[in-house]
């Protein structure tokens, strides 16, 4: 009977022992899992095991370590999911791209590559790509880095000059900040690259701008224009007759919900005039005003838009003012294996700074010969088809034209039309590392008729920072 008994108590201390030791390994869980959520340790498991079992002993030092050791969660930026349906893009224009509440990306879903700044709510990342561009033009093309239809020289006797580029101007770096606040979603952007010069790798400013909830201001894309609806190109400058500006300024963006926003922007004017052998300068007495409609869905996006300008010049002996301003139409489509269909169209007066062939050039208006200023008509658009053959190989097909009437007002050799064609092949074997070949053909008409063209092949090598 003595021995029976003994035997008893031996079985029953073993399983006591057993069921503590089971309690202490699902407490280190516990404590693991705690910690991989960004929550407090729980106490849960020691509780539960003190009460199951009063005779068990507290759990020893070693017990803890692996969930001391256990890897931190990535941190995750305050926002919302995009409703628009993913995309690649090799310049990726849509990530620096302001958003009603500071949303993401359609190229940037998940928002990789954040981390806490300690002791604060703030998040950060540094971002951008290298990118190598190799380019040889069968007849002279003007800008020799980036493929801009308006530059094609015509009637130039080296127009028939080959020449061959390889440059990395369009290698940037940019640096983003997120944090939440009572108001909103905070974000701060900063971006750079270098086309600062035509002869050297001058960095220059592309975006430096701060937005708290809906409310933007700085430096960045105008608010006229859609990033999410410019097409992925190699080539840097894409389609001429695109919305494109980069631009100091402010907007606000109401929330019309269910994916439908309405913004107001107001932005520095710059009345860029053909003065036509007149001393003037331009004068700009009020800001340009832009009011744009969005709506997203899940198959993709539209957005219509309108600006608003006072353009004017001062002389000797004269002065005037005109009205200038247009309407933009734009959008993108899903189609049934990732592929996508992009386009925008624009047209107007005084407007030819908002498009990306034009700006800087000095159409928006010209003086006449009796001293009146004339806003010159303009319109254009492009459309653009995205392909996925496979996860890592996609093509895209992009056409474009934008029109100038230059109203009798402008010199023979000024611009009136320009066209622009790409067909590119892109591999992607990894989301870091993009390279592709693509054809390009651009035509330049200038107001007496005279037209040139010519064809570029580029070849580009891009490696992003965070993808």
């Amino acid at each position: 009977m003595v021995s029976g008994l003994a035997c008893a108590q031996d079985t029953v201390q073993s399983l006591r022992a057993e069921i503590a030791q089971a309690q202490r390994t699902l407490q280190s869980l516990n404590a693991r899992l705690d910690a991989l959520e960004g929550h407090p340790p729980s106490a849960q498991a020691g509780d539960a095991s003190l009460a199951a079992s009063p005779s068990a002993a507290p759990a020893p030092a070693q017990a803890a370590t692996p969930a001391a050791a256990a890897p931190q969660a990535q941190a995750t930026p305050p926002g919302y999911h995009s409703v628009l349906p993913p995309r690649d893009s090799v310049a990726d224009p849509s990530t620096a791209a302001s958003r009603a509440d500071n949303t993401v990306s359609p190229t940037d879903p998940e928002l990789k590559g954040f981390f806490a700044i300690p002791g604060t709510d703030t998040l950060i990342r540094l971002g951008g790509y290298a990118k190598l561009d190799a380019i040889a033009d069968a007849r002279a093309a003007g800008d020799q880095e980036q493929f801009v239809t308006s530059t094609i020289p015509v009637g130039s006797p080296n127009r028939d000059t080959s020449n061959v580029e390889i440059h990395a101007k369009q290698t940037r770096f940019s640096f983003e900040a997120r944090r939440p606040t009572s108001h909103g979603n905070l974000r701060f952007y900063l971006e750079n690259d270098f086309f600062g010069s035509s002869d050297s790798y001058q960095f220059r400013l592309r975006h430096a701008y701060g937005q708290l909830g809906n409310t933007y201001a700085g430096y960045g894309y105008s608010t006229f224009m859609d990033a999410d609806s410019l097409p992925d190109t190699l080539d840097f400058a894409g389609p001429g007759g695109a919305a494109y500006l980069l631009v100091a300024g402010m907007h606000h963006s109401f929330s019309m919900g269910q994916g439908n926003t309405l913004t107001l922007g107001v932005e520095n004017p710059e009345s860029e005039i053909a003065r036509n052998g007149v001393e003037a300068i331009s004068v700009d007495r009020v800001p340009d005003v832009s009011l744009v409609a969005r709506m997203e869905r899940d198959w993709g996006h539209l957005q219509l838009g309108a600006v608003a300008r006072s353009l004017g010049y001062d002389a000797e002996g004269h002065q005037d003012t005109t009205f200038g301003g247009g309407l933009s139409f734009s959008g993108s489509f899903s189609l049934p294996e990732r592929d996508l269909i992009l386009f925008g169209l624009l047209g107007g007066k005084g407007m030819s700074r908002y498009t990306a062939d034009l700006t800087g050039s000095g159409l928006d208006a010209a003086i006449a010969a009796d001293g009146t200023l004339k806003a010159l008509p303009l319109y254009g658009g492009f459309v653009g088809y995205t392909h996925y053959w496979t996860q890592m190989w996609r093509s895209n097909l992009v056409y474009g034209e934008l029109y100038l009437d230059g109203e009798d007002t402008l010199a023979a050799d000024a611009f009136r039309r320009s066209r622009y064609g790409a067909l590119n092949l892109i591999w992607s074997p990894a989301p870091s590392w993009t390279m592709g070949m693509e054809l390009l053909y651009g035509q330049l008409e200038q107001q007496d008729g005279r037209r040139a063209d010519t064809m570029r092949l580029q070849g580009s090598l891009q490696y992003n920072f965070i993808k």
